[in-house]
């Protein structure tokens, strides 16, 4: 996450330095479902085609997945989380590999941006807040160096058990499941061959009726030979005192050799800051926010953390955005995540639970198969359903009654507060390809008066603002708005008729209206 709000300010031409602890990325993999909406970032980020050519696995095997019953070579299944049923929303392919193969990408872009400095090997240890900025002592982990940086914001992305979070006295709300799990990273080439029978699957959930209702989780590094696997263990596990050869035997529905090269433990927990800012410090990623490796959320989560701060904090910095800007990055971005964990992967716990406690093949199987069928299609319409947007932020125009979360519906038509869908402009290009870095006034069908209206308004607020002009035939029929104001982060700020409200009030109140003195920053 620091990495990548390194790139997005960076790239603004703000200074900043990264605090990073490892020398290399740690080869655990983790955070390896990239969605369309991430690979936006990355491709805006300059750092898409890098990343595609840094995946493990062949392209056949999408982010997609499959759930199983019981047993994963059990003869109930189906597909789940196919996420390129959405794929017309967003201007860019999903992708799938390994965080550490994603964290080698970004440390070599973040190379190229002379802005940005990276200090490898470094921990943050302590933040000091002042009237015009912060400090940040920081530590060598192999050494006795230390150090203090100054800088006029601090980000703290530095995990779950965030020292900045801490330092900064911002409090989380933590909902307990009380499991201990367990992540085995082994080598099994038999285990490909028997998958064979299902092709094209990059990972695998099973529900177990034991487990009433938490997974068993499997999930491909490479093609053909490394694996991971998440699971529940009783609470007194250790290295030492459990059979996990016999445990993936049992999960996978028969034996097959393997070699375990990895064990590790977390618990199973979630976790919410209450806000995302005091002060100067910021905090994104894990150190806002925490929940169990449940359908790819997480990583996804942070890196949209990344992109909304990054476009605030350089505004505010530069003088074109408020401080009301700089406090709609918690105000947006908290509820999403509160709304992930409760009505996607939470809510996900409790249905398997109930489900496996209700129906069982062995007692009634047309009972059960019934059931099984008809959450086939559910898993479908929960893709769809995740769809974060910010209809409740002070800076959007979006209707009254209007609540940020992350329960939506994916449509083509402009809303105020959704992410902008893509659309081709008569010229064939995509309006994806015409937006500006800053905000981008869409005008369809315009009259030139109209469209210097907001150009005047632009320029009287010293706001970045590229227009693109185009007539409303074609696909852009599906926006339904002659008038679209985007933001840098592909928000969709306001959309209507230049006669519903004017364009400077709709600009001031999109940047925060106040200006503030070009600055730095720093993210760990």
């Amino acid at each position: 996450m620091g990495l990548g709000l390194a790139i997005e300010l960076g790239q603004r031409g703000v200074d900043v330095v990264v605090v990073e602890r490892y020398h290399q990325p740690q080869p655990v993999p983790k955070g390896q479902n990239l969605t369309q909406r991430t690979m936006e970032h990355f491709h805006f980020w300059g750092a898409e085609q890098m990343l595609r050519s840094a995946r493990t696995v062949p392209t056949e095997y999408g982010i997609g997945g499959m759930t199983t019953y019981g047993a994963l070579l059990s003869p109930y299944t189906y597909d789940w989380l196919q996420r390129e049923l959405v794929r017309p929303f967003y201007y860019q392919d999903n992708e799938r590999l390994p965080q550490y193969q994603t964290e080698a990408v970004l440390r070599a872009r973040v190379a190229e941006l002379p802005s940005v400095k990276v200090l490898y090997g470094w921990s943050g240890s302590s933040v000091e807040q002042r009237q015009n900025g912060a400090t940040v002592g920081i530590s060598e982990r192999e050494g006795g160096d230390t150090r203090t940086i100054t800088a006029q914001f601090v980000v703290g992305c530095d995990g779950s058990r965030s020292g900045i979070r801490e330092t900064a006295g911002i409090a989380q709300t933590r909902s307990d499941h009380d499991k201990l799990m367990v992540l085995l990273v082994f080598r099994s080439t038999e285990l490909h061959d028997l998958l064979k029978r299902y092709p094209n699957k990059s990972f695998y959930n099973v529900l177990h009726p034991d487990l009433e209702g938490y997974w068993q989780f499997f999930g491909r590094v490479d093609l053909g030979t490394t694996w991971f696997f998440h699971a529940p263990v009783p609470k007194d596990t250790n290295r030492d005192n459990f059979d996990f050869h016999g445990y993936l035997h049992r999960a996978v529905g028969q034996k097959f050799d393997l070699d375990i090269d990895y064990i590790g433990f977390w618990d199973l927990r979630f976790a919410v800051s209450e806000t995302y800012r005091n002060g100067r410090v910021f905090i994104a990623g894990d150190a806002a926010h925490s929940h169990p490796p449940y359908g790819g959320y997480g990583i996804n989560t942070g890196f949209e953390d990344a992109r909304n701060l990054g476009w605030k904090l350089a505004a505010f910095l530069q003088g074109w955005g408020g401080e009301d800007l700089l406090d709609s990055y918690s105000h947006e971005r908290q509820p999403v995540f509160a709304s992930t964990a409760k009505d996607f992967i939470e809510r996900s716990i409790h249905v398997d639970g109930d489900f496996l406690a209700k129906f069982d093949p062995e007692k009634d199987k047309q009972a059960f198969e019934n059931e099984w069928n008809r959450r086939r299609h559910g898993a479908t319409e929960e893709v769809g359903a995740f769809e974060p947007h910010y209809e409740g932020s002070p800076m959007v125009f979006g209707p009254g009654d209007g609540v940020t979360n992350a329960k939506g519906m994916h449509q083509h038509r402009a809303r105020a507060g959704h992410h902008l869908t893509p659309a081709s402009l008569s010229d064939g290009a995509n309006v994806y390809e015409r937006l500006g870095t800053g905000f981008t006034l869409i005008a369809l069908d315009a009259l030139p008066e109209e469209i210097g209206q907001w150009i005047d308004a632009a320029k009287a607020l010293g706001l970045p603002l590229e227009v693109v002009e185009d007539s409303a035939a074609d696909s852009r029929t599906l926006y339904e708005s002659r008038f679209i104001l985007v933001r840098p982060d592909h928000f969709i700020t306001w959309c209507g008729e230049p006669a519903d409200v004017t364009a400077d009030h709709i600009l001031s109140v999109a940047s925060g209206e106040h200006d503030a003195p070009f600055g730095s920053a720093v993210a760990q």
